[in-house]
């Protein structure tokens, strides 16, 4: 399908992938952050963060897998297909150099299991995406690979030496980066591709937009022209003031600004469109509450003194929707374009390809149809399950998958999903004053009967006084209560 590049025999490993982490590698030397920079990503981001586990038990009419290799992907051609143990083992080195480590972690270690997921899954992945992209008609040339690798190498190597270290550092071959190239065009191809198919946003629906965002995006507020004088002299300042009250003119101002200020001489002091919400007090309060042509001041802020004269007011100003139509219709038509191809990847991609996937004993991950699930959450602690545990557990999470409800109010046409939070048990009433007084007696009457010996005479009336001045308590924490 294209390149030759991205179709040779069962060659490469693949290096992105839905577990990759971006973080690992930039912080590293040579070839790690190189390989960071340079984006050889096994698909769109989108993709990574839309990744979706399903667990299918194996089922009859299950393909064998031949022998050499570790997974076998149906319904595409075989070089993309069959996935080898050669293809793992490159994989699982690429994977080892990402992650900065000088040798292989030592085998049955959690590092180890999570790399050899992370190899596996990459390599499904790589088949899935070519195999999708065979089956929507979609071409790369050798052309377009080579221009993109030309940009690449630009953009992230000073020279040829230094992409060639980054090669060798990253376990990497010529014919592996053509193929991460080429992978990376096809996902955006796929992309625009399913996004096309996304309905566009109504008349009735902009509008509505609009409205709910009119008062907050569409909305600007009043702002006004001011001339400063800043000097941290309070005499300064008030010999500025006693000049402008001589003469107020603009002239005026620029003798000023240029004896006084400094630091607002240009334009003779004058500051545009001077927003409430970007000042603090006092300064909020006396510019606008101030009138036109009025010298105020000197007003203390922080280390200096101003002195501050309002030349021009500008109202409020709404928008029109015909200004801002264009604008809204590009938002919500990414919004929607975005909620398309994310549903596409969770209910089609995923499930498609990962049914169509079937891997050998040893290389069953989440991304098998043969994969069989512990049914535990992939957060939980390994020995949240365990009859008896060699390191207590103090918290497991919960077998079952909580909602997360939009709160009342928080839905709007400019975020449809509202605010989610996790719900929550009721909490308890909190409890009357004589209860609570009850209670606090009631457990002193048990301490003073236990100091008191148990059954004796003696912890017998310690027990009754405590218990009478229970009651006595509770009633009056009642009483209280009512009135």
């Amino acid at each position: 399908m294209g390149a030759k590049s991205g179709r040779d025999k069962r060659g490469g490993g693949g290096k992105g992938g839905p577990k990759k982490s971006a973080s690992r590698t930039g912080a590293r030397k040579g070839g790690t952050s190189a390989a960071q920079r340079l984006g050889l990503v096994l698909f769109a981001v989108v993709f990574v963060a839309l990744f979706v586990v399903f667990a299918v038990a194996e089922g009859l009419g299950a393909p064998s897998i031949p022998s050499g290799d570790i997974a076998l992907v149906t319904n595409v051609p075989s070089e993309l297909g069959h996935i080898s143990e050669a293809d793992y083992k490159k994989s699982l080195e690429q994977q080892e150099a990402q992650a900065g480590l000088k040798k292989a972690p030592k085998a049955g270690s959690k590092k180890a299991e999570e790399l050899h997921k992370t190899a596996v899954g990459e390599l499904l992945n790589t088949a899935w995406i070519f195999g999708e992209g065979e089956e929507l008609g979609i071409k790369i040339t050798q052309k377009e690979v080579e221009t993109e690798l030309a940009k690449v190498k630009k953009e992230s190597f000073k020279t040829e030496k230094a992409f060639q270290e980054f090669l060798k550092k990253s376990h990497y071959t010529a014919e592996d980066v053509n193929k991460r190239i080429e992978l990376q065009i096809l996902s955006k191809k796929i992309q625009e591709k399913i996004t096309k198919e996304a309905p566009a946003p109504t008349e009735a629906e902009l509008q509505a937009y609009y409205e709910a965002e009119k008062a907050t995006q569409y909305t600007k507020k009043p702002t006004r022209d001011v001339r400063v004088v800043v000097n941290e002299s309070k005499k300064e300042v008030e010999a500025a003031q006693k000049a402008l009250e001589a003469d107020n003119s603009e002239a005026g101002w620029k003798k000023v600004t240029k004896k006084y200020s400094p630091t607002t001489e240009a334009n003779a002091g004058l500051q545009k469109e001077i927003s409430e919400e970007f000042l603090t007090e006092p300064l909020k309060k006396e510019i606008f509450t101030a009138a036109t042509g009025e010298l105020i001041g000197p007003v203390k802020q922080e280390k200096n003194y101003l002195l501050l004269e309002v030349v021009k007011l500008h109202p409020e100003k709404v928008q029109p929707f015909s200004e801002v139509k264009s604008t809204i219709s590009s938002t919500l038509t990414q919004e929607k374009q975005g909620k398309y191809f994310e549903n596409w990847v969770a209910k089609e991609f995923q499930a498609k390809w990962t049914q169509r996937s079937h891997c050998a004993s040893g290389f069953t991950i989440e991304q098998c149809a043969n994969y069989r699930g512990s049914g535990h959450p992939a957060a939980a602690a390994e020995n949240c399950y365990e009859a008896n545990p060699k390191t207590p557990i103090t918290e497991c999470p919960a077998p079952v998958i909580q909602n997360s409800p939009a709160l009342p109010g928080s839905v709007t046409v400019a975020k449809p999903e509202g605010e989610r939070l996790v719900q929550r048990p009721q909490p308890e009433p909190a409890p009357k004053e004589g209860k609570v007084g009850g209670k606090k007696a009631t457990e002193e009457a048990a301490k003073a009967a236990e100091q008191a010996g148990g059954g004796s005479p003696e912890a017998e009336a310690a027990v009754k006084a405590a218990e009478e001045a229970a009651a006595k308590a509770a009633a009056e924490g009642e009483g209280k209560a009512e009135k």
